[in-house]
């Protein structure tokens, strides 16, 4: 386990991390892999032990692979086939298929887990590092910023076995603390309300016996009792269930809360079953109307909370970490200024907004309507699913890009989105691309001679960025073959023959040529000085 021991009271650390969750922990990782000593702070000794989150997506897994996690997280966890809309009597009305291959980035596009478990692998690799300190059993209760102060920040906290107050200065403080944020309060942040609230009893469940049932998400589409079932892991369940409007969690108890859930049972008998959690949330929707104030930043649920209908919440708060904590990185080893940490709102906070809307929409379309309307959403899910393609088409273009900005190029139809990872074939053996190019910016070209031509300034901010350079097409020096061709298909659909790659994989900038001079202005103007 991290660390418990020292005590930085009126001292300085770089970064101070509030709470330990998944995006607390994960942004700890980060940092620390990047060598910014980063202190976390957190409520809870140990990891909270009951079952809340369960789903992340490839794109997440990822980010753990960068994380040095993957085998440990592939242990705690298992691809899901997709998710399935059906009716109250389970009668299937659409299915949407996931991919389990990891043809896109490199893993499953769907995972279960169990919450508590990953967070002990996160502790596990954050104790790893020297870099990094986990206190718990506290609790924070000032964040300041304070000019003319020894950092930009003061934060106060106290023992709560003790009631021993301690303060510690920060160059800054990512607020991953939760929907009661602290942290936005003290930087006067709001949510704004995106006209979703719904109440919800949340049932999980252990059974010895498996059940024979389907393997990924289904979500009962009724307006009168809408409720979502998934297993989890190997003998782990979760049913979720709208109330009705003026019923009180307490008034389904365990017989009633078997009840509901025995079409799922088949043949095992409920006495058997394990009751492991009942609970309560209001799924609500709202991002908050600011997510820092100069050197204070919210992530996850502090900045953002979405219904759990297309499975976001917690990786929302894992891409936070992704896209601020380079940045962050940036600034404390002086390679960029104050701009670069501007970027994290305007490209996360709309990103994000994006998400919750679509998780609302989700949620309609499972909970929405009437009796009356019922048949008309059942004969549309079943008119789209026929048509072909149109699932990837619609996610393609629903899911959220980042607008264009100082590290999103204007008028590129590549920019703004996540790279894919297909496998390479390198002089070395079979990788993946990521670890081809390491954690820093990079450049992919079809073209050597495009890439080596451009004058020594230019060459010397690209070298001091400790930017990778990966040739396509064949096995030289910093060479590789597309196996499956999706990075060149990426190419010939946006009509380029070079990528510019950040360091958490968004796509910067493409051109016919690798356009050096234009995207080292691109990163200029959003400060970033290469110093």
């Amino acid at each position: 386990m991290p660390t418990t021991d020292a005590k930085p009271s009126d001292g300085h650390v770089p970064v101070v991390i509030i709470g330990a969750g998944p995006t607390g922990a994960s942004a700890a990782i980060m940092l620390a892999q990047r060598g910014i000593e980063c202190l976390v702070l957190d409520r809870w000794l140990e990891v909270y032990p009951l079952p809340r989150a369960v789903h992340f997506d490839d794109e997440v897994f990822r980010i753990f692979a960068d994380l040095g996690i993957t085998e440990k997280v592939g242990a705690i966890s298992r691809p899901a086939a997709g998710m399935q809309l059906v009716d109250t009597r389970l009668r299937v009305l659409a299915e949407f298929t996931r991919d389990l291959s990891g043809r896109t980035h490199g893993y499953p596009q769907a995972n279960m887990f169990d919450q508590p478990e990953l967070e002990r692998v996160l502790r596990d690799r954050l104790a790893e590092l020297p870099s990094a300190q986990l206190r718990g059993d506290v609790e924070v209760f000032a964040i300041e910023q304070v000019p003319g102060g020894p950092a930009p920040v003061r934060v106060r906290y106290r023992d709560l076995s003790s009631g021993a107050e301690s303060q510690v200065w920060a160059d800054a403080v990512l607020g991953c603390d939760g929907a009661n944020s602290i942290t936005r309060t003290c930087i006067g942040a709001a949510m704004e309300d995106l006209g979703f609230q719904q109440q919800w009893l949340v049932v999980d469940v252990h059974s010895p016996q498996p059940l024979d049932v389907y393997d990924g998400v289904q979500q009962v589409c009724d307006h009168d009792r809408a409720a979502t079932f998934m297993m989890v892991t190997p003998g782990r369940y979760r049913w979720e269930f709208r109330l009705r409007a003026g019923e009180q969690p307490e008034d389904l108890d365990q017989a009633q809360i078997f009840a509901l859930i025995r079409p799922w049972l088949g043949t095992v008998d409920p006495d058997k079953l394990t009751l492991v959690r009942r609970t309560w949330y209001t799924f609500r929707g709202a991002v908050a109307d600011r997510w820092y104030d100069r050197r204070v930043f919210l992530l996850g649920d502090a900045a953002h909370l979405t219904p759990p209908f297309i499975g976001q919440g917690m990786c929302a708060g894992i891409r936070d970490a992704a896209n601020l904590t380079w940045k962050l990185a940036f600034l404390l080893t002086g390679q960029a200024d104050d701009r670069l940490l501007a970027t994290y709102e305007t490209e996360r906070r709309p990103y994000a907004r994006r998400m919750v809307r679509m998780a609302i929409l989700v949620g309609w379309l499972m909970t929405g309507g009437t009796a009356r309307t019922a048949r008309f959403r059942k004969a549309a899910l079943r008119t789209l699913t026929r048509l072909p393609g149109v699932e990837q088409l619609v996610l393609h273009k629903a899911w959220p890009a980042f607008p264009a900005g100082p590290l999103t190029a204007r008028a590129d139809r590549a920019a703004g989105r996540i790279c894919p990872q297909p496998r390479l074939r390198a002089a070395g053996g079979d990788v993946l691309l990521d670890q081809a190019l390491g954690d820093r910016f990079a450049i992919i070209s079809r073209s050597r001679g495009g890439v080596s031509a451009f004058d020594p300034p230019t060459r010397d901010f690209f070298d001091a960025l400790g930017t990778s350079v990966l040739h396509l097409g064949d096995l030289g020096a910093g060479g590789a073959t597309d196996l499956d061709g999706t990075l060149t298909a990426l190419l010939d659909r946006t009509g380029a023959d070079a990528l510019l790659l950040r360091p958490d994989r968004v796509i910067a900038a493409s051109a016919r040529r690798a356009g050096l001079r234009r995207w080292r202005h691109l990163l200029e103007s959003a400060g970033i000085t290469a110093a």
